[in-house]
């Protein structure tokens, strides 16, 4: 492919008309608008930047739907998080491996293009360490590679089953840390990435109940730079157990021991006050959404647009991957606020603007500053010398027919989801063709198989 022609763009400036993108070894070599296609070039109807994808635990999609059944007590995030623990027990590498190709090859069906993984499965099973600190890790890599995401891989540092410092259950073992095996795990990270056209490696504090204070600073340094990613007040019972432990909330108490700035992201941040949402809008954080799997656990209720008022920043991700849809989780993040202030249109600025489009692009920039150190972020949409990251959309769906410009994103997200989707490019390769990944069948199989053995 050395150049696709489409017939309406949406681009940094806004929606162009006859529209050709030139690649150049997997970049945007160059963008021309109000040109006529020509025969060399890859015809489509609708061209949109692909969307970061800014949290996410991929070995999850294997438990999607094996949930749903009451248990004996009132169910909740605690309840639902046993379940995970005893699912993931079992997992070999090549379990883990099969999973997340599946759920990265979902993602780029869906609209995502680059991903965020937050992972912290390290030890084998029983908790014993590999010979290779990142063989989980690598097998993540290996994922992506072969299903051609783009990758942020946020190894993660777990040391404790709550705050001040509470040893880890027995279940939490394939998870644990100290800080030197840590380091050895992210330096081995950021050799299993190098081989992956646009891939980073950040650093990831599980949460405040899962590290100390001065286990915390110490992984901050490890980042180098890059980001850092953090879960955060996600639960009522996490803002109760962290004020009994320091007498501050945990955003709070963050926002006073670090300096905060645009490379963090706060994922979750479910529970905050006015004060809190202020100030982490002022320091140039990226908050992580993940409305489907937030509205799945019963977290709550972002104040996304108070948040959004005070010029905040969010990216979204798919989190427990229960549901891939990049249109989804935009639109599950509207409707919670719609449910929320019993209003319509809610997180749209201002009079007359599009609130589907709006959402896409506040996603859009606040992803990239998530999953992108520094002049990394400036690489995202369609312009040139980003990454060549594209959606197109069928315009014979019925949610599109006789739709134009902003119609088409407030369509797309609110009246049809992720079967609108037609072809998706990442990294200049084309790894989705009429809404199914190049390798759908084969990552189908290999995950058959893994989940026949998991679960039987």
């Amino acid at each position: 492919m050395n150049s696709l022609w489409f017939e309406s763009a949406l681009l940094p400036q806004g929606w162009a008309a006859r529209v050709r993108l030139t690649a150049a070894n997997g970049r945007i070599g160059a963008v021309e608008v109000g040109v006529e296609a020509t025969e060399a070039d890859e015809r489509h109807a609708i061209g949109l930047p692909g969307l970061p994808n800014v949290h996410s635990h991929a070995f999850q999609r294997g438990l999607a739907g094996l949930t749903e059944r009451r248990g004996p007590t009132d169910d909740s995030f605690w309840t639902w998080r046993e379940l995970m623990y005893q699912f993931v027990e079992r997992m070999d590498p090549d379990e883990l491996e099969a999973i997340t190709a599946l759920a990265y090859a979902e993602m780029l069906e869906a609209g995502f293009t680059h991903v965020g993984e937050f992972h912290y499965l390290h030890q084998d099973r029983g908790g014993v360490a590999f010979a290779d600190p990142a063989e989980l890790a690598a097998r993540v890599v290996a994922a992506a590679a072969h299903t051609g995401i783009g990758l942020t891989l946020l190894p993660v540092f777990y040391a404790h089953s709550g705050f001040g410092g509470l040893e880890p259950t027995a279940r939490q073992r394939r998870f644990v840390n100290d800080p030197q095996g840590f380091f050895r795990i992210v330096e081995a990270s950021r050799k299993a990435v190098r081989s992956l056209h646009g891939a980073t490696v950040g650093v990831a504090p599980h949460s405040l109940r899962a590290v100390t204070p001065e286990e915390l600073a110490t992984v901050v340094q490890l980042a180098q730079g890059s980001v850092i990613h953090i879960h955060i007040a996600e639960q009522t019972k996490e803002v109760e157990d962290c004020v009994a432990w320091c007498g501050r909330r945990p955003v709070e108490w963050l926002l006073e021991t670090q300096a905060l700035d645009a490379r963090w992201c706060l994922v979750h941040a479910t529970h905050v006050t006015e004060t809190e949402v202020r100030r982490v809008a002022a320091s140039g954080a990226v908050v992580g959404l993940c409305p489907i799997t937030e509205s799945s656990l019963g977290d709550g209720i972002f104040p996304a647009a108070a948040f959004l008022a005070q010029g905040g920043r969010f990216g979204v991700g798919s989190d427990s991957n229960i549901l891939l849809d990049a249109a989804e989780e935009l639109r599950t993040l509207e409707y919670s606020q719609r449910l929320a202030h019993r209003a319509r249109n809610v997180l749209a600025p201002t009079h007359d603007r599009s609130t589907g489009r709006s959402l896409y692009e506040a996603a859009l920039r606040g992803g990239a500053q998530a999953l992108f150190p520094d002049a990394g972020r400036e690489a995202v949409g369609l312009k040139a010398g980003a990454s060549l990251d594209i959606v197109s959309l069928a315009p014979d769906h019925p949610a599109l027919i006789e739709r134009r410009e902003d119609e088409i994103l407030d369509s797309w997200i609110f009246a049809g989801g992720r079967s609108v989707v037609d072809c998706v490019w990442r990294g200049g390769v084309k790894v989705v063709s009429s809404g199914r990944h190049a390798r759908r069948a084969a990552i189908v199989a290999r995950y058959r198989r893994a989940l026949k053995t998991l679960l039987a």
